[in-house]
């Protein structure tokens, strides 16, 4: 059986750069070598595109030096990567499918997979329209919507317009929310330039926070509630959900510094919960997968509140691999480790028409 190469993409220009680096060794360990050649790839933050070496070329960060240049090339023909290394002819490589493990901005939200689409490449993951519509927060509720499911209540802000006359954006919120209430970048991963608002002050500096991450900006109703996230497999058609996991949050709510950095902060797989919620959750975590356009993974996340209703928080297209992931975890829980995991996901992406 002829052995199938794969691109491995890793890192990227967005805030979410060092937790994609940790994502990629999970998940280089768990390609089988014996079926798979494998490309490194790895993306600096100013936008470099450079060959690594090895896992230990990217556990020890020697990548960021690499001489050579590694850049996936639109031509159908060439249906891969460009290598080039000053003072060298360029060469190619034929790859057979992209493992884009970015996280966050360009690499999470349609933008890489536009240029795999137009190289001909398959990938693995979600499509352009599902990958941009779940990065923006805004357009997922819009689409989300369709389902039915519940969802936490928001304002929508634009930060120039904002900039431009602060307390008429203020007095609007205030007039529609009751705080406290969140605030968030549309288009951020991992909770960056997310805060919590009390009053008016904190709400004028998380705006000015998030404004920072991007231009559209939502201020949400805080829900009071558990953390729930379930983890979607395959395709629009034949997608499954995959037990429940709980974020207990060492901080007071689930900040980038509390997933990456807080010791207190704990996830439980399969928590003690009614059944028919977790019924409910899985059903839900599907409904929503499928009205995006899903394909291959994703992970989406409710909160359940203290009646029991479950409230609809966000999903992730590209959900992170690291060693306290939850989606492997999930998935773990339920018999499949991270080889077959990883296994499953190429071999869909091979099969992608």
């Amino acid at each position: 059986m002829s052995r199938s190469c794969v691109a491995v993409i890793f890192g990227g220009c967005s805030s979410e750069h060092e937790v994609s680096c940790v994502s990629v060794q999970t998940i280089i360990r768990a390609i089988n070598p014996e079926k798979y050649d494998i490309i490194l790839i790895g993306i600096t933050k100013e936008g470099r595109w450079l060959k690594a070496e090895s896992l230990e070329d990217i556990a020890t960060g020697t990548w960021y030096h690499s001489k050579v240049r590694a850049m996936i090339v639109p031509d159908r023909e060439i249906h891969g990567v460009m290598l080039c290394e000053e003072g060298k002819t360029p060469s190619f490589v034929k790859v057979d499918t992209a493992f884009p493990v970015l996280h966050g901005l360009n690499g999470e939200d349609g933008t890489i997979q536009g240029l795999f689409e137009l190289a001909g490449i398959p990938y693995v993951g979600c499509g352009i329209f599902a990958s941009a519509a779940g990065m923006d927060k805004f357009y997922t509720k819009i689409v989300a919507a369709l389902t039915g499911v519940r969802q936490a209540a928001y304002t929508p802000i634009i930060a120039e317009k904002f900039m431009e006359n602060m307390d008429k954006y203020l007095d609007r919120v205030e007039e529609e929310r009751t705080y406290p209430v969140f605030v968030k970048p549309s288009r951020a991963g991992s909770s960056q330039g997310v805060s919590k608002a009390h009053n008016r002050e904190e709400l004028k500096e998380a705006i000015l926070l998030a404004a920072k991450h991007d231009r559209k900006i939502l201020v949400e109703e805080t829900i009071v509630g558990r953390e729930i996230e379930c983890a979607v497999l395959g395709t629009s058609f034949d997608a499954q959900a995959s037990g429940v996991g709980e974020v207990l949050a060492g901080d007071e709510f689930y900040t980038y510094e509390a997933k990456y950095s807080n010791p207190e902060s704990k996830t439980v797989i399969d928590p003690e919960m009614n059944p028919e919620t977790t019924e409910e959750i899985r059903r839900y975590a599907v409904k929503i997968f499928k009205v995006l356009d899903g394909f291959g993974l994703a992970r989406v996340d409710f909160f359940v509140c203290e009646d029991g209703s479950v409230v609809f928080n966000e999903i992730n297209t590209l959900p992170g691999f690291t060693s306290i992931s939850m989606y492997p975890m999930l998935w773990e829980a339920r018999g499949i480790n991270r080889e077959e995991l990883v296994d499953r996901l190429i071999s869909m992406a091979l099969e992608r028409k």
